[in-house]
């Protein structure tokens, strides 16, 4: 029996289902991740280059010009780009001396308005709210990958046309940033954790699992997206978790990650989470029978006294009793 081959980045198949549904467009960031992450290995299985250029394949013809262009760029320097994407993407054939590049573009002419009427503003893309299945889905995806892959998520979601979650209120976010500075210093996991639950808005469980998560890119998200500096951002890193304050590489990392990490793509990322938790909850219930929603909100209703069937004239009354006898 022949085994499926694994997906190359993981999540990307419930991904290719999330791009699918109504109310947001991922589409355009899935293409970016998926490129970035083949041409970051110079030679490729084949069975990962069957799933890229199935994948791929099935993208490049439902994202913008935009995105289509950039991934076309970047292909055009890769080495070892599937003849098939070429050929879509109509890149030059590979010279086995060089690597293949792209035929030149030719700009096209620049009309000049006419008198009186102004030049046209450039129309930026309208931000769309993620449902909370989709929302899921994207969490999901981020937990999944490696430290690599999560650069790379990050990096798209700046120009993912996706809505940032509200700015923390500037007086809440001060106050939960110096407690969380003491609690970091104390080493009071349990306390930061809670205080992370508290100020972001999010469930216990999920303030747990940023706080805990061993690579760091979550609780980085978090720090600025309650707008913390650089420098409480680097001693909490240091004496929150001893393990990876012990780690001067691991630190470093992060303090980069932290210093290029913008405002947006942390509110993005906090979006997801509360999306997420939302997604969960009401996952909770399931009908135990398919009639059992029917059933409820017939057992609710009331009938009106016009629908409540008359009493026969042929019935049998009972006689009212009087008071009581001696």
């Amino acid at each position: 029996m022949k085994m499926t081959p694994i997906p190359t980045f993981p999540g990307f198949d419930g991904l290719m289902t999330l791009s699918r549904r109504e109310g947001v467009d991922i589409r355009p960031t899935l293409l970016r991740v998926l490129t970035d992450l083949y041409v970051q290995t110079t030679a490729h299985t084949s069975d990962e280059e069957q799933q890229f250029v199935a994948l791929t394949s099935r993208l490049i013809d439902e994202v913008d010009d935009a995105t289509r262009a950039a991934v076309r760029a970047r292909l055009s320097i890769y080495p070892n780009t599937p003849r098939q994407i070429a050929d879509k993407l109509e890149l030059s054939p590979a010279d086995p001396s060089s690597i293949p590049l792209a035929p030149r573009l030719e700009a096209p002419p620049m009309l000049a308005p006419e008198a009186g009427e102004e030049p046209p503003v450039p129309q930026r893309t309208a931000a769309l709210t993620m449902q909370p299945q989709d929302a899921y889905e994207l969490n999901s995806m981020f937990f999944a990958a490696d430290e690599s892959e999560r650069i790379l998520i990050l990096r798209n979601l700046e120009a993912a046309p996706l809505k940032p979650a509200p700015r923390i209120d500037a007086g809440r976010a001060t106050r939960s940033i110096a407690a969380l500075e003491r609690m970091a210093l104390e080493a009071d996991m349990i306390g930061f954790v809670h205080e992370i639950a508290q100020a972001l808005i999010l469930p216990a469980r999920l303030a747990r699992q940023i706080v805990e998560d061993p690579s760091g890119e979550p609780l980085a998200c978090a720090a600025r997206a309650l707008g913390m500096t650089s420098e409480i951002y680097e001693r909490v890193l240091l004496f929150l978790d001893p393990e990876l304050g012990a780690s001067v590489q691991r630190v470093y990392r992060l303090s980069r990650l932290y210093d290029t990490l913008s405002e947006r793509v942390a509110l993005v990322v906090l979006a997801a989470w509360r999306g997420t938790s939302l997604a969960s909850t009401r996952a909770r219930y399931q009908p135990a029978l398919h009639d059992d929603e029917r059933q409820r909100a017939r057992s609710t209703s009331v009938p009106s006294p016009a629908a409540r069937p008359a009493s026969s004239p042929t019935a049998p009354t009972m006689p009212a009793r009087g008071g009581t006898r001696g």
